[in-house]
C-alpha cells in the first residue's frame, strides 16, 4: 500500500483507508511472569496495570502499554525491536549497565532482556512523539521537547510555529 497525506492518496490509492494514529500496546514474550516484572522493574519505574495469572502482566505508560506474555519459544531477536520512550534515557543505561546488560556508547540505547526481545530506548524530549498534555500531567511528568524535536513537529505542520 502507498502511503498517503492529509486524506490525498499517493500513488492511485483510494480514498477513505482507515489512518494509522499510534500504538495502543506492544506484546512482548517472556519466560515465567514474575521473573520479568522483576527484572523490568530493576530497569524502569512502572505501575501494574493488571494481570492475568501467571499467564500475562499489564505495565502501564499513562495511555499505552506493554503487554508481558509467559512462553518465548523463539531464538533471540537480531534486527527485530520496539521503541521505548523515557523522561530519562541515561538513567535506563545507568540501570542496565548495574544489571549487567550490555549497552552501547552513548548517544544511542538498546538492549536485550533476558528473553531476547531487543529494545531502543529514547529520551521524549528529544523525539516527535508527544503524549497529550493530561496524559502527561496525570503521570506526574512535566518535560520539554528539544529545538530539535520541535522543528521536526513544526515541519509536519504538527504544532504552531513556522519551521526554520
Amino acid at each position: 500500500m502507498a502511503a498517503r497525506a492529509s486524506g490525498k492518496a499517493l500513488d492511485g490509492y483510494r480514498f477513505g483507508m482507515a489512518t494509522l494514529l499510534g500504538i495502543n500496546h506492544v506484546a512482548l514474550e517472556v519466560g515465567d511472569i514474575e521473573e520479568a516484572l522483576e527484572w523490568y522493574g530493576r530497569i524502569f519505574d512502572f505501575d501494574l496495570r493488571g494481570r492475568m495469572g501467571s499467564a500475562m502482566a499489564f505495565i502501564d505508560m499513562g495511555d499505552q502499554f506493554i503487554a508481558l506474555s509467559r512462553g518465548r519459544t523463539q531464538p533471540p531477536d537480531l534486527h527485530r525491536h520496539f521503541g521505548l520512550v523515557v523522561d530519562d534515557k541515561e538513567a535506563v543505561r545507568e540501570a542496565l549497565v548495574e544489571a549487567g546488560v550490555p549497552v552501547p556508547a552513548p548517544p544511542g540505547l538498546e538492549f536485550r532482556d533476558p528473553w531476547g526481545n531487543q529494545i531502543q530506548v529514547v529520551d521524549y524530549r528529544e523525539i516527535q512523539f508527544t503524549k497529550a498534555p493530561e496524559i502527561l500531567r496525570g503521570m506526574g511528568i512535566e518535560l520539554e521537547k528539544t529545538e530539535e524535536a520541535l522543528q521536526e513537529l513544526r515541519a509536519k505542520g504538527l504544532v504552531e510555529g513556522k519551521p526554520s
